[in-house]
C-alpha cells in the first residue's frame, strides 16, 4: 500500500509541475499588448485559417461594451478592459476562451473620465496577465489587479491625468515588476510596481514636452536586455529596468504613438510627426491671398469668425475619411498671439514660419542600437526610413524584415540590416489604420480601421493570401492562442476564428 500511495503521490506532483510549466510565461504566450514583449509574433502558435469572418470559420462571437484594448490570454480564459457608455462604467472582464461566455466583470471606480479622441474610448489600455493575476490600467483611475477568477487582489489609485486625446499605453510585466509609462501632459512619469503587493518600487519623473499645443505620448514600454525602452513625445528613451535610471535617449520629431519592436540589441521605432511628410501638409495661402478670400469685413485682419469659416487646414491625414480628428484647421487661439481678437500679417507670418520650420524636421522608422549612454542621436541610429510612416500601428520585425503600414493601406517592407526599401505597395485595404500587424504560423496579418483583415506572406514581395471583411471597424490588435485560434475585437464584439 505504501508503494502505491508513493506512486500516486509522484504522479500528482508531476502533474502539478507540468501544469505549472505549461502555464508559466515563456515568451510565447499572448499575455500583454501584442504578445511577447509587444513583438506581435506568436512564434509557437499554429496558423489560424486563411479565410474567416462572420460567416466562415467563426467559432463564436460575443457582444461587448466598447473598448479598443486587445484581449490577453491565460489558460482557458480571456481578459480585457471595456467601457459601458450607458452606465459610464470602466470595466475589467474575464471570459471563457472556449465559448466567449462572460465569467466575471469588475467595475473600476474613477475620479473623472476626461477627454478622449473622437475615435477612441476610455478603455484603450490592454491588460497584462501572469497566471496569478490580471493587471489593468485606466488613466482616469490607476492600476488594478485581480485574481484570475475576478477576486480583487490590490489597487493603486492614481489621480486622473491630464491628456488631450486619452491614453494608449498599456502596463507590462518585467520580472516581478509591473511597469507603466504614464506619459501625460503635466507630470509625466514611469512607475514600477511590485506585481504581488501593488506597492511602488520606483517612480521616475519624465521631462514634460512644452509647446503651443500640449500633447502626451501613447506607446507601451518594451524591454531590451536590462533596459526599458519608451517611445515618447520627441524622444526614444531607455531606463534601467531595476532602478528607473535614465540611460540613453534619441531625439526625433514624433508624437510618441506607436510601440517599438525589439530584436536582440536593436530597437525599431515608428516615429511619426504631423509635419513629417509633404502630403500631410495642405498648402497655406499667404496673408494677402487669405485676406482677399476671407476678410469679409474688410478690416485688413482676420477675426475668429472669418478664420473659422475659412476652414484652412494646417494638417490632414491622407486617405482617411474626414471623420472628427482626421484633420486640423488653423487654430485661431494659437494664431492670435496678442489676444486682441484679430490675426495680423505678422501673426500670419509666424504661422508660415512655424510650418516651414516643422517641415525641416524629419520623422521616420528608426533602427537604434541599444546600450549607449546619454544622447546617442548621432551615434546609435543605424538607419532611418523617412517615407510612408505609420501613425498608430507598431512595426513588425519578422525574418530580417521590418513591416509597417500607413493610413490608406500602404505597406512598407525594409531590410533590417540597412533600412533598404524591399517594397512599398498597397494592401488593397484602404482607410485608417489603428491595429498593429502580427505574425503567426509563418503568415502576417494586419487589419484596417474599416474592418478588412489582410493575410499575407513574409518575403521580398507582397503576396496577399486573403482579405477578410468583418463588416465593422477595427481598432484593437488581434490576439492568437497556441492552437491557432484568432481573437479579434471590434467596438461591439469579440470574435474567435478557427478551423471548422
Amino acid at each position: 500500500m505504501r508503494h502505491r500511495l508513493t506512486a500516486a503521490t509522484i504522479v500528482i506532483c508531476l502533474s502539478v509541475v507540468l501544469t505549472a510549466r505549461a502555464q508559466k510565461p515563456d515568451g510565447s504566450g499572448w499575455t500583454q499588448f501584442r504578445g511577447p514583449n509587444a513583438s506581435g509574433i506568436a512564434k509557437d502558435s499554429k496558423a489560424p485559417p486563411l479565410e474567416f469572418g462572420p460567416k466562415k470559420n467563426m467559432l463564436w462571437k460575443v457582444a461587448l461594451p466598447t473598448g479598443h484594448s486587445s484581449p490577453v490570454l491565460w489558460g482557458d480564459r480571456i481578459f480585457l478592459t471595456a467601457f459601458d457608455a450607458d452606465k459610464k462604467q470602466l470595466l475589467v472582464m474575464g471570459l471563457d476562451r472556449a465559448t466567449g461566455r462572460e465569467l466575471w466583470r469588475r467595475d473600476v471606480p474613477y475620479e473623472a473620465l476626461g477627454p478622449v479622441h473622437p475615435m477612441s474610448t476610455p478603455a484603450t489600455a490592454t491588460p497584462a496577465v501572469d497566471g496569478e493575476r490580471v493587471y489593468a490600467y485606466f488613466i482616469q483611475a490607476g492600476l488594478f489587479a485581480y485574481a484570475l477568477d475576478g477576486t480583487p487582489a490590490w489597487k493603486l489609485p492614481l489621480p486622473a491625468a491630464q491628456v488631450r486625446f486619452g491614453s494608449g499605453t498599456s502596463p507590462v510585466l518585467v520580472g516581478d515588476l509591473l511597469v507603466l509609462n504614464r506619459d501625460t501632459i503635466a507630470n509625466p512619469e514611469m512607475i514600477a510596481v511590485d506585481r504581488r503587493a501593488g506597492t511602488i518600487k520606483w517612480r521616475v519623473p519624465r521631462e514634460a514636452i512644452v509647446g503651443p499645443v500640449p500633447h502626451s505620448g501613447y506607446a507601451t514600454p518594451v524591454v531590451a536586455g536590462g533596459e526599458i525602452i519608451i517611445h515618447s513625445m520627441q524622444n526614444v528613451i531607455a531606463y534601467d529596468a531595476g532602478t528607473g535610471e535614465k540611460r540613453w535617449w534619441v531625439r526625433v520629431p514624433t508624437t510618441g504613438t506607436s510601440t517599438p519592436a525589439v530584436v536582440g540589441d536593436m530597437v525599431y521605432v515608428g516615429a511619426w510627426s504631423p509635419f513629417g511628410e509633404a502630403d500631410q501638409l495642405p498648402p497655406i495661402p499667404d496673408f494677402q491671398t487669405a485676406l482677399q478670400a476671407y476678410d469679409t469685413d474688410k478690416s485688413g485682419t482676420l477675426n475668429q469668425t472669418e478664420l473659422t469659416a475659412a476652414k484652412i487646414k494646417a494638417f490632414e491625414r491622407p486617405e482617411v475619411p474626414d471623420v472628427p480628428g482626421a484633420s486640423m484647421t488653423v487654430p485661431f487661439a494659437l494664431l492670435d498671439a496678442d489676444k486682441n481678437g484679430e490675426v495680423s500679417a505678422a501673426e500670419w507670418a509666424g504661422l508660415l514660419a512655424f510650418v516651414a520650420g516643422a517641415t525641416t524636421q524629419e520623422h521616420g522608422l528608426l533602427a537604434i542600437k541599444t546600450g549607449g549612454r546619454g544622447d546617442v542621436t548621432a551615434t546609435h541610429v543605424v538607419w532611418k526610413e523617412k517615407k510612408s510612416i505609420g501613425e498608430v500601428p507598431s512595426p513588425l520585425v519578422y525574418e530580417n524584415r521590418v513591416y509597417y503600414v500607413r493610413n490608406g493601406g500602404i505597406l512598407t517592407c525594409l531590410d533590417t540590416a540597412n533600412g533598404r526599401v524591399v517594397y512599398r505597395t498597397r494592401l488593397g485595404a484602404p482607410g485608417p489604420y489603428f491595429s498593429s500587424p502580427i505574425a503567426v504560423g509563418g503568415r502576417l496579418l494586419v487589419g484596417s480601421g474599416e474592418g478588412l483583415l489582410v493575410v499575407f506572406s513574409p518575403g521580398d514581395e507582397l503576396k496577399v493570401l486573403a482579405r477578410n471583411d468583418l463588416g465593422e471597424p477595427l481598432f484593437a490588435t488581434p490576439a492568437v492562442s497556441p492552437e491557432g485560434t484568432l481573437y479579434v475585437r471590434t467596438p461591439t464584439a469579440l470574435y474567435a476564428f478557427g478551423e471548422r
